[in-house]
């Protein structure tokens, strides 16, 4: 797809006109820029909306720039512009700024995530250029009035949404993901029973004339949009004739009938408009597919909350002591130089203040500086990445990046040395969390087998270093956001942990908590992973196996003389395994 930046000006050519005499220097536009993508404007006005190009009240804009080609898929940029949208918001801190912080900081961004680099320089540096000069630090007190003014008439900041063409239906997204299926021949329909065997479907058999079956399309799709992720919702019309070929397969003779499926077998049929039915009859459907593990029904408060934040280390150390760390050729690298700059600008406005690096140059240089560099020497530079991958603008562009070379470079880098130095490895795993800054890297995680490797091989290796509880700390944090991920993609029913992998990190935290002696924040970190872990695994599954055969609950009930103070202990020992993995 072809991503072009649209450039407009605010000032309508005033500024062409007046800016040498007012500001001592000639300034083409008050530059207002949005990218245009997929047939659609994306830009910042109090949020991050889509338009349909150009017709918003500031016209059609005065130059399309051409950035280049991008091959993401939309689902992915759309999930990553939902990353943004905390962050570009009117609520943000900074609050839209017309100089600082604005619809071109939104817009580098997102050209960054698509291409790995940003908007031209003259646009993104304009406001810097007009604040340098006396008249335009005079006149800054009244253009932010005036900002602020038109902020509180339209409830935007330029007015954008509230002037401009809403995109067609079929440019945004729906309402919902899942719907009623109307099927008008035998052989999609015994597709779709088939593709549901494992789980279960509901077949509405109506016709065109049958005013009763039309009583019921509301409530029937309102379940489908319900209950959606779990079953299957068909539509046959037997008024039509390959409809009436499926009809009389099952003897239908009068509409509204409806037949139910689980798991591949008919379930239940029955006639007649009533709602009531409809749903419950739906509902006992969908409770006997998936039947309620035993950990849903345990007073697990700490687990029982899928939604849970994954631990992230943001935290920027002093910069003239890291940079020192570093040898002078490289702390003097422009690239090293503006990821400190981006690093200073966001400790002083935050996220949305920071003008982002170019990401294609940020790549080649970690990666050179992972091949070049002397091992001791590597620390500092990833120490920099890590919390640069703390911006979720930063992590999707990595999360999307070509065989994840960036990332797994470093990863590789650690698992591939005998001794590896500790700093060098704290800061690894700290920057492997901060992956998870952005929903776009669990996916590729639990879908790309090279990169979780790298990960769980990271794991695994650091809960071995005793001498560091640090180390142990940052690992559990690390299985904690990739046993916390598999488990949200599970009940999305996406791609999860791999059933040998779950046994590999199972075996390797249940053996780091039996050794766990010194570090009260470690066996917490472990708890919490292990938990997660097994949340809702299956009762005959090898996970479940493995820790009955390792007597992982005696494993944890042993920490409670060193650590007595830890809660975690029982909810993971007695609750989780003892009662919740107890086969029936």
């Amino acid at each position: 797809m072809d991503v072009n930046l649209l450039v407009y000006d605010l000032s309508r050519g005033l500024a062409r006109q007046m800016s040498a005499g007012l500001l001592g220097f000639q300034l083409d536009a008050v530059y207002h820029t949005s990218i245009e993508l997929n047939g659609l404007e994306y830009v910042y006005d109090g949020g991050i909306i889509s338009i349909i190009p150009g017709s918003s009240h500031l016209g059609q804009p005065m130059e399309r720039i051409h950035l280049g080609t991008t091959n993401l898929p939309m689902d992915v940029i759309e999930e990553f512009l939902d990353s943004l949208r905390p962050i570009f918001t009117l609520e943000a801190s900074p609050a839209y700024d017309l100089f600082q912080h604005n619809c071109n900081n939104f817009t580098d961004s997102f050209s960054n995530f698509l291409l790995g680099k940003g908007i031209p320089d003259h646009i993104i540096n304009m406001p810097q250029a007009v604040l340098a000069s006396p008249m335009g630090r005079m006149l800054l007190p009244q253009l932010t009035q005036g900002v602020n003014s038109g902020r509180q008439q339209n409830g935007s900041i330029l007015g954008l949404q509230q002037s401009a063409q809403a995109p067609a239906q079929n440019h945004v997204a729906a309402h919902s993901k899942y719907s009623v299926i109307n099927v008008t021949s035998s052989s999609e329909f015994d597709r779709l029973l088939e593709q549901a065997k494992s789980s279960c479907a509901v077949v509405f058999f109506t016709s065109a004339t049958c005013a009763p079956c039309k009583m019921l399309y509301p409530v029937y799709d309102s379940l489908a949009q319900e209950f959606g992720d779990k079953a299957t919702f068909i539509k046959v019309d037997i008024s039509q004739f390959g409809g009436n070929q499926i009809g009389d397969r099952f003897s239908v003779r009068a509409t509204p009938t409806l037949v139910t499926f689980l798991k591949g077998e008919k379930e239940n049929t029955w006639s007649g408009a009533d709602p009531a039915k409809l749903r419950g009859n739906v509902q006992l459907l969908v409770q006997m597919a998936f039947p309620m593990h035993p950990h849903e029904r345990l007073y697990v408060p700490d687990f029982s909350n899928s939604n849970a934040k994954p631990v992230l280390y943001a935290k920027v150390p002093p910069m003239d002591k890291l940079m020192a760390k570093m040898p002078q050729e490289v702390a003097r690298k422009t690239e090293v130089q503006a990821l400190k700059s981006y690093l200073d600008v966001r400790a002083k406005d935050g996220l949305a203040g920071a003008v982002v690096p170019e990401m294609q140059h940020l790549s080649s240089f970690i990666r050179d500086s992972v091949h070049s560099m002397p091992v001791g020497n590597v620390f500092a530079i990833v120490d920099l990445f890590r919390c640069a991958l703390s911006d979720p603008r930063i992590s999707g562009y990595f999360a999307e990046e070509s065989n994840h070379q960036t990332v797994r470079g470093v990863l590789d880098l650690v698992n591939s040395q005998t001794e590896c130095p500790y700093a060098l490895r704290l800061v690894t795993l700290q920057m492997a969390c901060n992956f998870f800054s952005t929903p776009l890297f669990p996916d590729e995680i639990l879908q790309n087998d090279k990169l979780r490797a790298s990960i769980i091989q990271l794991i695994s290796s650091s809960f071995l270093d005793d001498s560091h509880n640090n180390v142990r700390v940052a690992a559990s944090s690390l299985l904690f956001n990739l046993s916390l991920a598999s488990r949200k993609a599970r009940q999305e029913q996406k791609s999860t942990l791999e059933e040998g992998d779950e046994v590999e990190l199972a075996a390797s935290v249940v053996e780091a908590i039996g050794q766990e002696e010194k570090s009260a924040e470690a066996l917490h970190g472990m708890l919490l992973a292990l938990g997660n872990l097994v949340f809702c695994t299956s009762l005959d599954g090898e996970l479940a196996d493995l820790l009955r055969a390792l007597d992982a609950e005696g494993t944890v009930l042993g920490k409670k003389k060193l650590f007595p103070q830890e809660k975690l202990i029982n909810q993971v020992a007695i609750e989780l395994i003892r009662k919740g993995l107890r086969k029936p």
